[in-house]
């Protein structure tokens, strides 16, 4: 299991600042959508060349050109790129098709999928790399998790890895360990927190002891 810390409402210089704060707990940094979406795909290559040692993703949540978008995002020297699980299947193919080419990973990104079991299935077979369960900002603001979603994107993917996303905290990081994802993605579960550092630690001891 690894742990990515996700980074949506920061600029360049702050995710700097608080990327050395936890560096040696984490895994994967991820450039949230809004900073690509306000400083662009610099935002990547700035991340990666102060930390070379984290793979970095890139969270595009592309719908479609995605083979294009890929290709941008490798040039930034991101590791990851994510499409979203809504997209039609020729995007995610010819994003799957052109990760493959520069040597990245596809993260699928689940938001907003209805039939999640049905659709999971579907993308496992299109060989992405990471299927993704994502609460949302909005959906969290009353109180819904990914949790359960987990459990049952555990059961039909055979082929990519899982991951989770959305609203997981310290207290309920445990909960998310005990599923088993592949990959656990915290945001402000860290980044918000007053002693980001320990948290992390924490966090990394929990996925090291599983």
């Amino acid at each position: 299991m690894k742990l990515q810390l996700a980074l949506d409402l920061v600029n360049i210089p702050q995710a700097i600042e608080l990327i050395k704060e936890v560096e040696a707990h984490i895994d994967i940094v991820e450039i949230g959508t809004p900073i690509v979406k306000i400083e662009g795909l610099k935002a990547v290559s700035a991340i990666k060349a102060a930390f070379p040692h984290l793979a970095v993703l890139a969270d595009l949540k592309t719908m479609d050109a995605a083979a294009y978008e890929v290709q941008k995002a490798a040039e930034a020297q991101a590791d990851i790129v994510t499409i979203l699980g809504v997209a039609e299947d020729e995007s995610i193919k010819g994003a799957v098709e052109e990760a493959k080419k520069q040597g990245k990973q596809i993260l699928v990104d689940l938001i907003a999928v209805k039939n999640l079991e049905k659709r999971a299935k579907e993308l496992d077979e299109m060989g992405v790399d990471y299927i993704c369960v994502h609460t949302g900002y909005d959906l969290q603001a009353v109180g819904q998790n990914s949790f359960a979603d987990l459990i049952t994107l555990k059961k039909v993917v055979k082929k990519a890895k899982t991951a989770i996303a959305g609203g997981i905290k310290l207290e309920t990081f445990a909960e998310v360990v005990n599923a088993q994802p592949d990959l656990i993605i915290v945001g402000g579960g860290i980044a918000n927190q007053a002693d980001k550092k320990a948290i992390a630690a924490q966090m990394q001891t929990l996925l090291q002891n599983a």
